[in-house]
């Protein structure tokens, strides 16, 4: 055979396309009739803000690097416009794929008294209750447009919802002039109304349409109808100018919600002159319109999940497991003293992690407190308590001013917790601090001054740690608690230190140790020792990491990936990657943990941490992987999570050489159709990690081609 190129660009696959196919994934779970009607439409809902975000961001800095005249290609061989000529198609047909499923679910949601109701379609009582509101909520907050010499097109804010109006003077009839009237953020954009026996609501849109007439005394309205503009919402800062970090994030955020526009979403039967008049105003091309066959906005749809009391149409509910410490031990520094603790989230509750910066405040034992922040709950507990416990302990903070759409948050922490005495610092020139690490120094009852550290791989955010799953590793561990006070010295004086061992660190030397890991891994199968890895994460990206994979497989490495998003490695290619298999897990919780498994030739190595293997991880912000040194969390990690994730069959979907997705049940193809696992036969990671946090069964109970071995599942290690 001949010899096979790694640069090859038929072996990486696009990003963006790989991104869209994560949505797709998203949406699929949408049209699942397995899933409770309210949470297929809240999954509707979910793929309509990532598509958003998709647009404000990837689109836009596509359309911004073509405007500015690079048309490189990427490594898997697409230039610029080739990608946009792409994602223009495929963009078209998700949207479309989107509405058909809402035009699905709109009526099963009224099969069950949740009613989306037309203006045509209200009663007596539910019309009078829409004129008053009219009348008192929304005319007050309305700023009607006609467009002429005098009054310019308005300035509409990004993701704003509009309505557009083709107008005639009655006086003078010839002409038709462009109305323009932005519908109030502050109002629900939809409105529950008064009913009985149904829930009911209607769209904000519909009624600032009914409502126009009495805004345009003297027009007729030909036509009116709803549109909404993306706009570019990338920072572009030049951070070594800036002398105010704070300052700068603070007036690009005011300027985002004006960025260039990059798309426009019409309901489909507006009127074509409306349509091309709003373009032209926009600067948009063709493409970048999207008329929909339904509501605009999708995402607007939470509101209808959020306000409706139907549990038997939701998920069950669900109490995570508390921590238990042992019975020697009277708080969690005492258990810490004796061995680590692992908690799996959100199975394990996220109080602990709380409880941990919280008793850290209040303890006069505890001398000081270093955290980073990257994005916290708006209502979070642990910046009151950092707050708190600065008047009596130093307290130090590295708070993440350009984390995505979380900006303006973290400049209000960053405010509060300078004004309270916290040391504030906003991490490094041209880095992002995305690793999770909280360090507390406590004088122990021994009379000795210990350092016991949190690391994570999800925010400390305890409104997502209900819906993501993340991994916290508690630890008293003097090389891993030494190594992090590393960290936090990098981070607050840029004081780099040749290793960071045992923790791999970006961008210091975490690429390079990854990929040395995993070529440690081929050479043990060229010496016939035992060769596995086992990766899981959000994004695959990196191309050296790609590359790594490939060589590994090429020498007889069994390789498993869980990669929940975009994935740009393409497996099962003969020659190359015969011995790879990637999967996506999508379903209720956000699959969010990293984790890395090492087999080692049988002294097998873990990592956790916050890092996915994609470029910006890997060399554009600081991140920390940890080892997880203590036997009995490896196995937990590794025969309970690990080992679950790759039995799925009911939520996994599995990766291709044609980049198409299936689920873990269809068969490839070629091969004769299968019918989706039902009873026993059925297994779904999540379901099985609830139970098991529930007690309802063992963590050695998994399907039977799994081998995993019998042990202990504890939130903690138990003697």
């Amino acid at each position: 055979m001949a010899r096979i190129s790694l640069d090859n660009p038929q072996y990486f696959l696009n990003r963006d396309t790989s991104w869209l196919a994560f949505n797709e994934r998203v949406l699929q779970e949408a049209n699942d009739e397995g899933n409770p009607l309210l949470e297929r439409l809240k999954f509707l809902a979910i793929s309509a803000n990532n598509l958003d975000e998709f647009f404000e961001i990837r689109v836009a800095a596509m359309l911004q690097q073509i405007e500015d005249g690079y048309n490189e290609a990427g490594p898997d061989g697409l230039t610029l416009t080739e990608k946009r000529d792409i994602l223009a198609r495929q963009s078209h047909e998700f949207v479309d794929a989107q509405y058909e499923c809402w035009n699905e679910l709109h009526p099963a949601l009224a099969d069950h008294g949740i009613r989306v109701l037309s203006l045509n379609q209200l009663d007596t009582t539910a019309r009078r209750f829409v004129d008053e509101y009219c009348e008192k909520e929304l005319d007050p907050l309305l700023t009607p447009v006609t467009v002429d010499p005098t009054h310019p097109f308005p300035r509409v804010i990004n993701k704003a919802l509009c309505l557009g109006l083709l107008l005639r003077r009655r006086r003078r009839s010839a002409l038709t002039y462009t109305g323009v009237v932005s519908v109030p953020r502050v109002l629900p954009r939809l409105v529950r109304l008064p009913s009985q026996n149904t829930t009911d609501f209607i769209f904000l849109a519909d009624l600032v349409a009914h409502h126009a007439h009495n805004m345009y005394h003297g027009y007729d309205i030909v036509s009116a109808v709803p549109f909404r503009v993306t706009r570019n919402s990338n920072l572009y800062l030049q951070e070594e100018e800036a002398r105010n970090l704070l300052e700068s994030v603070r007036a690009e955020l005011h300027n985002r919600r004006k960025g260039d526009a990059v798309r426009m979403e019409i309901e489909a039967d507006a009127d074509p002159e409306i349509i091309e008049r709003l373009r032209t105003v926009f600067e948009l091309d063709p493409w970048q319109v999207y008329p929909v066959n339904g509501p605009v906005n999708l995402s607007r749809l939470f509101n209808i999940y959020d306000q409706t009391e139907r549990p038997d149409l939701k998920d069950r509910p669900f109490i995570p497991r508390e921590l238990r410490l042992t019975a020697k031990s009277q708080n969690l520094f005492e258990e810490l003293r004796r061995h680590d603790v692992l908690l799996h989230h959100p199975y394990d509750s996220y109080d602990a992690v709380i409880a941990f910066i919280e008793s850290a405040a209040t303890d006069d034992n505890v001398l000081s407190i270093k955290q980073t922040l990257y994005r916290t709950n708006e209502h979070s507990l642990i910046v009151p308590s950092l707050i708190d416990a600065a008047s009596r302990k130093e307290v130090t903070a590295v708070v993440e001013l350009k984390a995505r759409f979380d900006e303006a948050h973290n400049i209000r922490w960053a405010r509060d917790l300078e004004d309270a005495g916290v040391q504030v610092f906003h991490g490094l020139v041209g880095l992002k601090t995305h690793c999770k690490l909280s360090l507390l120094v406590r004088r122990d009852p021994d009379g000795v001054a210990r350092s016991y550290a949190h690391i994570g791989t999800g925010n400390y955010n305890a409104t997502t740690a209900r819906i993501y799953t993340d991994l916290s590793l508690f630890t008293a561990n003097p090389e891993i608690t030494h190594a992090v006070h590393e960290v936090f010295s990098f981070l607050t004086a840029y004081a780099e230190n040749p290793s960071y061992e045992p923790l791999l660190v970006a961008p210091l030397d975490l690429a390079e140790k990854v990929v040395g890991l995993i070529d440690r891994e081929a050479e043990h199968a060229r010496q016939g020792r035992e060769a596995r890895i086992i990766a899981k994460m959000n994004a695959l990206l990196d191309k050296s990491v790609i590359q790594a994979l490939y060589r590994a497989s090429q020498a007889g490495v069994r390789i498993d990936l869980i990669v929940r998003g975009i994935c740009a490695l393409r497996p099962g290619v003969r020659g190359l990657s015969d011995h790879i298999k990637v999967r996506s897990i999508v379903g209720r919780f956000l699959e969010h943990s990293r984790i890395y498994y090492f087999g080692n030739g049988g002294e097998e190595e873990i990592y956790i941490g916050s890092a996915d293997w994609m470029p910006r991880n890997l060399y554009e912000r600081v991140e920390v992987l940890v080892p997880l040194r203590d036997e009995l969390l490896r196995e937990r990690v590794h025969r309970e999570i690990l080992d679950a994730y790759l039995a799925d069959n009911r939520k996994a979907r599995i990766l291709l050489s044609d980049a198409t997705y299936i689920r873990a049940w269809q068969p490839e193809h070629g091969k004769r159709n299968r019918r989706p696992p039902t009873g026993k036969a059925s297994f779904s990671s999540q379901d099985f990690l609830l139970s098991v946090a529930e007690g309802k069964q063992g963590a050695a109970i998994l399907p039977p081609q799994t081998p995993a071995r019998r042990y202990k599942s504890a939130a903690v290690r138990v003697r």
